[in-house]
């Protein structure tokens, strides 16, 4: 996985108007530049919010490419929530899950 990259690719999303512009036409072509996994792509592509979350995207980051996407913030925590759900405890980064934290939270 490459977190960095994969946040860096937001970071200049959140901060760049001409990367704002190329995401809107070819998003696909704004991802060349970067080292990204095939999931971590496709998760951007897809706008896979849940996905990027449990990735380890830090939410202050993520929250700009939400609405840059169109996604209200509503509807941003809940997507949060659901990838939780779906793709299983944050991986990495400042939210990472422990087993730890995971044991306790379950009862285990």
């Amino acid at each position: 996985m490459s977190l960095y990259q994969l946040s860096k690719v937001l970071y200049v999303l959140n901060r760049d108007d001409a990367a704002k512009r190329l995401w809107q036409a070819e998003p696909a072509s704004l991802l060349e530049g970067y080292d990204l996994t095939d999931e971590e792509r496709t998760a951007l592509l897809e706008h896979d919010i849940g996905l990027l979350y449990v990735l380890g995207v830090n939410g202050q980051i993520l929250m700009h490419f939400a609405a840059l996407c169109g996604i209200a913030w509503a509807d941003y925590i809940r997507l949060m929530r659901e990838g939780v759900e779906k793709y299983g405890p944050v991986r990495a980064g400042l939210y990472a899950m422990t087993t730890q934290f995971n044991e306790r939270v379950a009862g285990v």
